[in-house]
């Protein structure tokens, strides 16, 4: 979140100013230009009543005229003060002169009229003739020109500057942030600290010959605080704060990011030491030629011109200088290699999602402005938010003191964190949502069978709560299941666990219904894609040995397809035979489970219809009931069935349909 400074919000009230007194001046000029125009087009010359030229040698001849002007093509003259007042006219008149008429200084002079010519100047012909094609031209554009700049914003506005950098320029000290505000990424702040000292003490490192780096690159998953860093590191240095999006370089003509950067530098090298910090820096610094994108399609050439530029700045300041270029990206696997290479960013620094301790250490800074019952235990709420990053906890403690306020609590508690938990996790509660009596059957024996099977698996965390109150878009209940602690690896008995958990909710349909419905589409999908990666990525297939057969290239943001390597059809075939068999084989002995624990799946589907909602200690005494059957060992060991596992398979096909009416329905 970016907060403005007294600093910025000045500069923004001066280019407001500078905007009107923009629009200001323009409109005068355009008014001063329409009166020239105005004035060349009618002259003062013709400022009097117009009248006959017979009429004017009559009132000459009859002594009304004091002076005349005469000129190449009128005559303009004055009436003495008595003959105005005796006409009731305008005294100053003038009228066209009669090329033919030689004797009119005869009559002037024999009736005592001043007269004079008029200046060659004051004849405005030739001047009307040149203004009445320069003038209307003028004009024409000038209007254009003003509408453009009062639609676009002024002369500020990004017509007139679209070369110019974006960078939002914070003053010393003016980030309002520094490392004391961040937690959970202790290694991060240690490697940044460095970058600090060079800012502070620059002569130190100079007086022994060696160079300040020029640039970092802060890696990591979205919302670990990358950005936040970033201002800490201006904050503790004391020095300006350049900030930019990578995509505000890019536009649709090309040449204008390399301008862009090429301004920004020139900024930054004026405000030396100081920091330019690059946010999403993928947008600019994807790899040229299609080598190393997603799609590989390529870049433009407006994206490329302003990486190489980009590259060229880095290359052209003294590093010394004190101007140090922070980046941060999620997608470091698409950056250009020049990017990456010594010299321009030396390092690479990963802020990577917190663990239990750094969680804690988050919710501590988060709550700090939080009114907080005694019975809260940050500690208990770091254990359940595995995965979690920084952002991911900022949101969960508002939301509790959300739920508080709504509730008239006077203390935030720790049930309104578990509420927050499970909207964070599953979604807003649906109580407008009515399930029928035969869905709301279906559901509550498909998340008892998630819960059962999962009190078996290994390192698949405890079974917090089963919920039948539908939730978020489209989940109609929900098995809460939380991880006793961080991990980082998973085995491969693990992984056998985790898609008996996926499928055992449409198992539990198959034992009681005799069908299934629609509700384990995502589970069914998300099962079939772990064991996917078992089989191309984790080299967990005997058949197939330790081979990878896709591309890893999304580190850090989950839910992206790996583009599949070259094969041929027959491993296409292998690895589509292998999936089928790992599925298969966490579906049948999910099926397994439930069939030996069957009296348990009747009694807590039961008690779930009833209450809606199971957990605590009434939940942990229904799971505790569940017996592990026999082959599980031997399975999550090898993934193999027991031979008998065919034939019960079939057996139990067979009788599906006769325990139907032995489920106690109603």
């Amino acid at each position: 979140m970016v907060q403005e400074t007294p600093q910025s919000n000045r500069n923004s009230q001066n280019q407001n100013s500078n905007q009107k007194r923009g629009f200001n001046n323009g409109w005068l000029l355009l008014i001063l230009a329409l009166v020239l125009f105005a004035a060349a087009l009618f002259p003062e010359t013709q400022r009097g009543e117009q009248v006959p030229y017979s009429q004017f040698i009559e009132q000459v001849k009859a002594g009304e005229v004091k002076k005349v002007t005469i000129g190449e093509q009128q005559i303009e003259y004055l009436l003495k003060p008595d003959a105005v007042e005796q006409e009731q006219q305008p005294r100053q008149r003038y009228t066209y002169t009669v090329p033919s008429d030689a004797n009119l200084t005869e009559i002037l002079e024999e009736h005592d009229v001043e007269y004079t010519g008029a200046p060659a100047g004051n004849s405005s012909g030739w001047l009307i003739g040149i203004l009445s094609w320069v003038i209307p031209p003028l004009l024409f554009f000038g209007i254009g020109y003003l509408a453009l700049m009062r639609a676009q914003g002024g002369a500020n506005s990004p017509v007139m500057s679209v070369g110019k950098s974006k960078a939002r320029i914070y003053t010393e000290g003016s980030t309002d942030c520094s490392f004391k505000d961040i937690a959970g990424v202790d290694e991060a702040k240690e490697e940044l600290q460095e970058v600090v000292d060079y800012l502070k003490n620059a002569a130190k490192y100079s007086r022994l010959g060696a160079k300040i780096p020029k640039g970092v690159l802060l890696v990591g998953p979205p919302g670990t605080g990358k950005t936040l860093l970033a201002k800490a590191v201006a904050g503790e240095a004391n020095v300006p704060f350049l900030s930019i999006s990578g995509s505000e370089f890019i536009e649709m003509f090309v040449g204008v990011g390399a301008s862009r950067v090429r301004d920004l530098f020139q900024q930054a090298q004026q405000q030396a030491p100081c920091i330019i910090f690059i946010d999403e820096l993928d947008a600019l610094g994807k790899s040229r030629g299609g080598t190393g994108t997603m799609t590989g399609t390529g870049s433009n050439d407006e994206q490329e011109q302003t990486l190489n530029q980009l590259l060229n700045e880095m290359d052209g300041f003294d590093a010394n200088k004190g101007v140090i270029v922070l980046g941060a990206t999620n997608r470091p696997e698409v950056l250009d290699p020049a990017l990456q290479r010594p010299g321009r960013f030396d390092r690479q620094v990963l802020v990577d999602r917190p663990d239990k301790k750094g969680r804690q250490a988050i919710l501590e800074v988060h709550v700090g402005n939080i009114k907080l019952a005694e019975e809260v235990d940050l500690s208990v709420i770091a254990a359940r938010t595995p995965g979690f990053a920084g952002a991911d906890l900022a949101n969960l403690v508002n939301e509790a003191a959300l739920l508080a306020a709504r509730n008239d609590h006077e203390y935030v508690t720790m049930a309104d964190f578990d509420e927050a938990l499970e909207r964070v996790i599953a979604g807003l509660e649906k109580k407008s949502r009515v399930l029928q009596d035969e869905e709301k059957q279906t559901v509550a024996y498909h998340e008892v069978g998630h819960a059962m099977v999962g009190a078996l698996m290994p390192a698949a965390g405890s079974v917090e709560k089963i919920s039948i109150v539908p939730r978020g878009a489209g989940a109609l209940g929900y098995t809460l299941q939380l991880p006793e602690e961080d991990r980082f690896l998973m085995a491969e008995d693990e992984i056998r666990g985790r898609i008996a958990i996926m499928l055992a909710g449409r198992s539990a349909e198959e034992v009681v219904f005799g069908k299934v419905s629609t509700g384990a589409s995502d589970d069914i999908q998300k099962a079939t894609d772990l064991a996917e990666r078992c089989v191309t990525l984790y080299g967990m297939s005997d058949r197939l040995g330790p081979i990878a057969f896709e591309k890893p290239q999304q580190q850090y943001i989950p839910g992206l397809s790996s583009p599949r390597r070259s094969v041929g059809p027959e491993v296409t075939t292998a690895i589509d035979e292998e999936v089928k068999n790992i599925v298969e084989g966490a579906h049948w002995m999910a099926q397994h489970i439930l069939h030996e624990n069957r009296d348990v799946l009747e009694e807590t589907a039961q008690s779930l219809l009833e209450e809606e909602v199971l957990e605590g200690d009434d939940l942990s005494q229904q799971l505790s009931k569940v017996k592990a059957p026999a082959s599980l060992e031997e399975w999550l060991k090898t993934g193999k069935l027991p031979e008998s596992a065919s034939k019960e398979s079939q057996d139990r096909s067979i009788n599906q349909g006769a325990t139907i009416g032995n489920s106690k329905l109603n």
